[in-house]
C-alpha cells in the first residue's frame, strides 16, 4: 500500500443527499475522520454535530483526505462542483457513486485523470436504509490495484463487488439491475391500481404477487442457458400465446377503468415479435428483437 501523510481512516464525502448522507454516517459509526460537503450546508448540521469536520470550500473538502466519496445526481453535477476546484484534485482517488450512463462513467474517468486524479466507479444497490450493511454490495469498476488498496475503506458502506478495469462497467452493471427494478416495481403497482378498481386491496393481492414474484428465479434458471444457445423453441410456451394473453390483461384493464398504457406496450412488444416471423417461438425470441433496435417510425 502506498504512503500518505493523509490519515487513512478518514474520507471526505461530497454530496449529502439521503445517500451520500447515510453514507457520512456509515463512516462516522466506524470510527472514521469524516469531512462532508454540500451545496446546502445545513444537510451536514447533524453530521457535525457527531463530529463530522464542515468543509467551508470544495477545494477544502479535497484537501482533508485522500478518498473522496462522490454521491451526486449524476456526472454533470460532478463536473459543477469539481471543475472550479479542479487544481485540488492532485492525487485524490475519487470514488464516485453517482448514477449516470456507462460512458459517462468512462469520459469522468479520463477527466479524473488529466487532473491527477484516480477514479473508481461504484453502483450502489441498495436504498440509503442499507448503507452500512455488508448484507448489500456496490458494484466497482476502474483500475483493480485502487480497487484492492482501498477496499476496506470501501466495505464500510456496503459489500463490494468488483466487475473489471472498464471505469463504464459499474455504470453498466447498475443500470441493467435499475432496468429490471423499475420495471418490476410498475408492474407491480399496475397490478395494485387493477386490483383495487375492482375492490381488491393490496394487502389482499400481496401474498399472491410475493409468490409470482418468488418464483420468477426459476425461470431465470430455466430460460438463461437456453437463451446463451440461442434455443428459442416454443415447446413450453409460444409469443402467439403470450399476445392473447396480454389481450385478455388489456381488455381487462380497460374495463375496470384503469391506464391501460403499461400492459399495452409490453402487448405491442409481443406483436412485434409475432409480426417478425416468431409468433410460435418462445418468448425469449424477443430477446434478439430487443437487441435489434427500436422499430423505425
Amino acid at each position: 500500500m502506498r504512503t500518505s501523510a493523509v490519515n487513512t481512516a478518514s474520507v471526505t464525502v461530497i454530496g449529502l443527499g439521503p445517500m451520500g448522507h447515510a453514507m457520512a454516517g456509515a463512516y462516522l459509526d466506524a470510527g472514521y475522520q469524516v469531512t462532508v460537503w454540500n451545496r446546502t450546508a445545513s444537510r451536514a448540521d447533524d453530521l457535525v454535530a457527531r463530529g463530522a469536520v464542515r468543509a467551508a470550500t470544495v477545494e477544502e473538502a479535497l484537501a482533508a483526505n485522500e478518498v473522496v466519496v462522490l454521491s451526486l445526481t449524476d456526472y454533470a453535477a460532478m463536473y459543477t462542483i469539481l471543475e472550479p476546484a479542479a487544481s485540488a484534485l492532485e492525487g485524490r482517488v475519487l470514488v464516485n457513486l453517482s448514477s449516470d450512463t456507462p460512458e459517462k462513467a468512462r469520459e469522468g474517468a479520463a477527466w479524473a485523470a488529466e487532473h491527477g486524479a484516480r477514479h473508481l466507479t461504484g453502483g450502489v444497490q441498495t436504498p440509503p436504509s442499507g448503507i452500512g450493511s455488508r448484507e448489500f454490495n456496490t458494484f466497482y469498476s476502474g483500475p483493480r490495484d485502487l480497487f484492492d488498496e482501498y477496499q476496506d475503506v470501501l466495505k464500510v458502506i456496503t459489500g463490494t463487488d468488483y466487475r473489471g478495469e472498464d471505469p463504464g462497467l459499474a455504470a453498466l452493471y447498475y443500470q441493467l439491475q435499475i432496468d429490471l427494478f423499475w420495471t418490476t416495481l410498475t408492474a407491480w403497482l399496475h397490478m395494485l391500481a387493477l386490483a383495487n378498481a375492482n375492490g381488491i386491496s393490496a394487502s389482499e393481492i400481496k401474498p399472491y404477487a410475493a409468490e409470482t414474484l418468488g418464483g420468477m428465479s426459476q425461470f431465470l434458471d430455466f430460460y438463461t442457458p437456453r437463451i446463451e444457445a440461442g434455443q428459442h423453441s416454443g415447446d413450453v410456451e409460444r409469443i402467439s400465446m403470450a399476445v392473447a394473453s396480454l389481450d385478455h390483461v388489456v381488455q381487462t384493464t380497460r374495463d375496470s377503468g384503469v391506464d391501460p398504457t403499461l400492459p399495452a406496450a409490453v402487448l405491442e412488444t409481443f406483436r412485434r415479435g409475432a409480426a417478425e416471423g416468431y409468433e410460435e417461438d418462445s418468448l425469449t425470441r424477443l430477446f434478439e428483437v430487443f437487441g435489434r433496435g427500436a422499430v423505425a417510425k
